[in-house]
């Protein structure tokens, strides 16, 4: 199993600055790169001072010239607000700048408060589902060359993106599934597997790897699957509690902007009290410390071990919770030193 960092600029409040989180995004990113991680995802949102990443490309970009050995990946892109033209192109740059170590991750997205604002007239969920199908065979069509397109939603004459990506298909790409149509699309389309379980525990993570089993079978094909999870590696369990506290707390603001129904000021939606964290229906410290990957060491080690037993080829440890800088820094370091080891 491979081990990756996913990572953005993120708060719920304005205690640190944006240069402050960047740094701190950076700084993340050099113990992933110098710890042996494989590779560093980072997303793209917009307008959301909760998730702070307008375009990944960008900060892959900077990464790149701070490097030198992990992949650099965009986890993800969001279909609907791209023009597969525009997409293709700056993803083969990006190809071209990184020396050839992008990954490119595509998702259909997940806030509604997004599709208000990125796409005229707004869009759902399923219509966002629709883009991302027709994207992914744009994209590689481009990257191809002299590729035409009159779909649903995309259509152009005959284009070749430009420029091409360094290598000669392109950079592997990613999709984010969860129902069993996603999978079966990204394993027909020669796509890798991303995969995202919440808040459901092993139950979910078995699941999805069912759905992506159930994908390669269909098909006989077997790329890639990657489970991405927040992971928190303290050493005794009054850290820990500590640790699901605060990542019960960040879900509870996951969940109110998905909801998009609380007043945003300023990038930042409204505080929520105590008390609504308390009164949250499923999510819970209790919870977080039993579906999420947050243990000690040995805790973290075996349960990641079931997940290789399992299939998944790399666990990505999701690092966004609302932390300091320091405990970000130093759960990171634990994983590296202590529990990677274990599976080289």
């Amino acid at each position: 199993m491979k081990f990756s960092l996913f990572a953005h600029m993120e708060r719920v409040n304005e205690e640190q600055t944006q240069v402050q989180l960047y740094e701190e995004f950076l700084s993340l990113c050099d113990m992933a790169d110098n710890g042996g991680m494989c590779t560093v995802w980072t997303g793209e949102h917009h307008g959301m001072n909760f998730t702070i990443a307008p375009n990944p490309f960008l900060n892959l970009i900077d990464l790149a010239r701070r490097t030198k050995n992990v992949r650099l990946g965009t986890g993800t892109v969001i279909a609907p607000f791209w023009d597969p033209i525009r997409l293709a192109g700056e993803a083969a740059m990006t190809d071209i700048i990184t020396d050839g170590r992008l990954e490119l991750g595509i998702a259909r997205g997940a806030y509604s408060f997004e599709y208000e604002r990125m796409v005229k007239g707004g869009i759902d969920a399923w219509e966002a589902g629709e883009r991302l199908r027709e994207m992914v065979p744009a994209v590689k069509g481009l990257w191809a060359g002299n590729h035409s397109m009159d779909s649903k939603h995309y259509s152009y004459p005959e284009t070749t993106s430009s420029p091409k990506p360094l290598s000669e298909k392109g950079p592997p790409i990613w999709v984010a599934a969860r129902d069993i149509n996603s999978h079966e699309f990204a394993v027909e389309n020669d796509c890798n597997v991303q995969v995202t379980p919440l808040w459901q525990g092993l139950d979910e993570v078995e699941g999805l790897m069912d759905k992506f089993n159930q994908a390669c079978n269909t098909h006989d094909k077997r790329p890639k699957i990657m489970i991405l999870q927040h992971a928190y590696v303290g050493k005794d369990e009054a850290e820990l509690a500590r640790a699901a506290k605060q990542l019960n707390e960040f879900y509870c603001y996951f969940g109110a902007w998905f909801k998009n129904e609380r007043p945003i000021n300023q990038g930042l939606i409204k505080p929520l009290s105590q008390a609504d964290i308390d009164a949250h229906p499923f999510y819970s410290a209790d919870q977080m410390r039993k579906d999420l990957m947050i243990g000690t060491s040995k805790q973290i080690i075996d349960r990641l071990k079931h997940y290789q037993d399992l299939g998944y080829d790399e666990f990505a440890y999701w690092s966004d919770s609302g932390m300091t800088r320091e405990q970000k820094e130093t759960s990171l370091a634990r994983f590296i030193d202590e529990v990677m080891p274990a599976f080289t």
